[in-house]
């Protein structure tokens, strides 16, 4: 068995994909006993956990920003992952080839910690490679030839925004608003607005039902009911909310991704300008989810947005393609050995 694997280390989600396909897709979340710090769960189990455990359990999500924001519980959490698919470190024989996605805007500490997690498994050789990169070659785009491709990668913790051409970055912006942004922003609004108290999940939930970027969308779900504490009486309560009301509690988040998109495209040089007009722009990742967001850019840019087939999986996807070629790929960084 081929031992080669790729990891997303999302802040949402961790992916992982071997022999071309996606063995592990579980929510980034990890629950501790608090006197033993013993792993309880990870992924889908401590998801549900979140926000009902008592005095004795903890529930972590150790990747912030897209970067690990918590050390011992992003290793643990990338342990229970493995083991989850059979993968077991052993000291007899060397492990296996790793290669694993981390955002553009990445510092070298941030750099460190990934590779820190990813060698304590006793990985043979590991490769980083940059999400954007690797959204672009899931999408099936020829990333080595001399043609610019513009990717927006909407993750949990970090929208990526970069322009491809010749295997590498030409220029990118990396902003820390994305999924977890958009949830803050609904349990925000709802609050102050609708005076009910919810958690991240119930606002995780309305976004992926009725979260949108504009405000009149057809045929698309326009109401949700909404379960919470009602902070007046302090007794639980139900509520309707609309699609319209979401989308303008997203407003703000959106018009800083439209700002980020539109600086890029200001200081992108002018040959590549050109590739971008005619072929437009990629959304990918869970925010490209979103209803309506493909159309406000595209109004806002006058140019072409799709989004790409299955985004949620697209970036581990395309780490599991250049799997295939880890000797001649130059867009792959090897780790400085510690």
């Amino acid at each position: 068995m081929s031992q080669n694997i790729a990891i997303d280390l999302g802040t949402a989600n961790f992916l992982i994909i071997h022999n071309d396909e996606v063995v592990v897709d579980e929510p980034s979340v990890v629950a501790f006993d608090r006197a033993s710090n013993k792993v309880i769960a990870v992924g889908r189990l401590a998801m549900q956990m979140e926000g009902k455990t008592h005095d004795k359990i903890r529930t972590v999500r150790p990747l912030q920003g897209g970067v690990i924001a918590d050390y011992f519980g992003a290793e643990h959490m990338i342990r229970g992952m493995m083991a989850m698919v059979g993968f077991k470190r052993s000291f007899i024989k060397p492990f296996f080839q790793m290669i694993v996605t981390i955002p553009s805007g990445i510092t070298e500490v941030e750099k460190r910690a990934v590779e820190g997690s990813a060698e304590s498994l006793g990985a043979r050789k590991l490769f980083l490679l940059h999400e954007p990169l690797a959204a672009a070659i899931g999408i099936g785009l020829n990333i080595e030839a001399p043609e610019g491709n513009m990717i927006i990668d909407i993750g949990g913790g970090t929208t990526e925004i970069a322009l491809i051409a010749s295997s590498g970055i030409i220029c990118d912006q990396s902003i820390r608003v994305a999924g977890n942004t958009f949830d803050a922003d609904i349990e925000q609004y709802i609050r102050h607005e609708r005076n009910l108290l919810i958690g991240q999940p119930t606002a995780e939930r309305i976004k992926c039902t009725i979260g949108a970027a504009l405000i009149d969308l057809p045929e698309s779900v326009s109401e949700y009911h909404v379960m919470g504490r009602d902070l007046l009486t302090g007794i639980p309560k139900q509520i309707i909310i609309t699609q319209s009301e979401i989308a303008h509690a997203l407003d703000k988040s959106i018009t800083k991704i439209e700002e980020s998109v539109m600086k890029l495209l200001e200081v992108m040089p002018p040959e590549l300008a050109g590739d971008i007009y005619q072929r437009g722009m990629y959304l990918t990742g869970g925010g490209a989810l979103l209803q309506g967001l493909a159309l406000r850019l595209s109004q806002k840019t006058k140019l072409k947005v799709r989004t790409a087939p299955d985004p949620l999986r697209m970036v581990v996807r395309g780490a599991g393609i250049a799997l295939k070629s880890m000797d001649k790929a130059t867009y792959l960084i090897q780790p400085n050995s510690h």
